[in-house]
């Protein structure tokens, strides 16, 4: 091949979001190898990651490109040709610095070949041919560019948490009823996600396993061809060698097939299983959704105590503040009638002294 990979490793492929331009799409569902390439004709280079046969990232690394590293362990540059920003996870801060050197060098060597092009062109005064996109499409395989690390890394997430506050002791009820509602429905919206992802894994596994079946129709149809076919091969006796020198042969493919057949075959059991506990999730999911339900019933139940009571505890204050006020008012009328009793005794008190 006229491209070889000179640096590998093992990283989470992200690509941004076209519609929103900020979150993240992920682009493979575990770490797969990505690989600086290098053209020698063209001198180029070019960062690749195959997801199975399926090219995830294609980029080719020019001077004006710029890798960043966003966190410990998440880096991405973006690809003006493409139209896209590309995003890696790794497993650590040092695979991250590592690939972002390689980055770093390839840029800068990128940036001299292109100087000596210019140069070149200069002094011919030629046109230069040099592809314009780096989308020429490379005999590549998922073997041809396997790396060497083992790493497995998922960008950093952080969770927040809202703050709650703090009850008064007439909501205690309410607030304790409110706390049991959130759990539940936290509760629901995981199972909620857990599920959306179990169907599209079952989705995936029955496309999956219609292919297995017709792989498996296609190897029994080989196997019976082999079959006829050494048939054919013992009748002819002229050949007894020969034929016996197949037969072993086709015997060796036949029982390859047979073995393939038995792993496909367990490969279906397994997706089964997963059938099975799916379902169990989605009666789980039920269950919790009833309860969810009930817990709801017996908060607009408490709510509805706690109008009540708010309301008699509104109607007590009321009947207080009334009785306090006429306590005021037999208090004032009584101070009133003490001080003129004490007038009447100090009138008297001079009487009895004048006489």
């Amino acid at each position: 091949f006229r491209e070889q990979p000179i640096f590998s490793t093992r990283a989470h492929v992200f690509q941004i979001d076209p519609n929103t331009k900020k979150n993240w799409v992920p682009t493979s569902k575990h770490a797969v190898t990505v690989s600086y390439f290098y053209d020698s004709t063209r001198n180029v280079y070019r960062i690749i990651s195959l997801d199975g046969s399926k090219a995830i990232i294609n980029s080719t690394i020019t001077p004006n490109m710029t890798f960043t590293k966003t966190s410990q362990k998440f880096g991405q540059w973006a690809d003006s040709r493409a139209n896209t920003v590309y995003g890696l996870g790794f497993s650590s801060e040092h695979h991250l610095s590592k690939f972002a050197e390689k980055f770093q060098e390839f840029k800068e060597a990128a940036r001299i070949a292109k100087e000596k092009s210019h140069e070149k062109m200069e002094l011919t005064s030629t046109p230069s041919q040099e592809s314009a996109g780096g989308d020429i499409q490379s005999p590549l395989t998922p073997e041809s560019i396997n790396g060497t690390d083992d790493e497995r890394a998922m960008p950093e997430m952080t969770q927040n948490s809202e703050p709650r506050a703090e009850p008064t002791q007439n909501a205690l009820p309410f607030t304790h009823s409110s706390t049991i509602s959130k759990h539940w429905e936290a509760e629901l919206a995981t199972l909620k996600g857990n599920n959306a992802k179990l169907t599209a894994a079952l989705l995936e596994s029955t496309a999956n396993v219609k292919q297995w079946k017709q792989q498996l129709a296609a190897y029994q149809e080989e196997a019976e061809r082999l079959h006829k076919r050494v048939t054919e091969l013992e009748c002819v006796s002229s050949q007894a060698n020969a034929v016996h020198t197949h037969k072993t042969e086709l015997n060796q493919t036949i029982q390859e097939l047979e073995s393939t057949l038995k792993k496909k075959e367990e490969e279906i059991e397994g997706l089964k299983q997963e059938i099975e506990n799916a379902r169990e999730l989605q009666a789980q999911r039920d269950s919790l959704t009833q309860k969810l339900q009930e817990v709801e019933i017996r908060n607009k139940d408490l709510e509805g105590q706690l109008s009540d009571l708010e309301q008699r505890l509104e109607k007590s204050q009321n009947e207080q503040e009334a009785f306090r006020n006429n306590l005021k008012t037999l208090l004032e009328i009584l101070d009133g009638k003490i001080f003129e009793l004490t007038e009447l005794r100090d009138n008297l008190a001079k009487l009895i002294e004048c006489s």
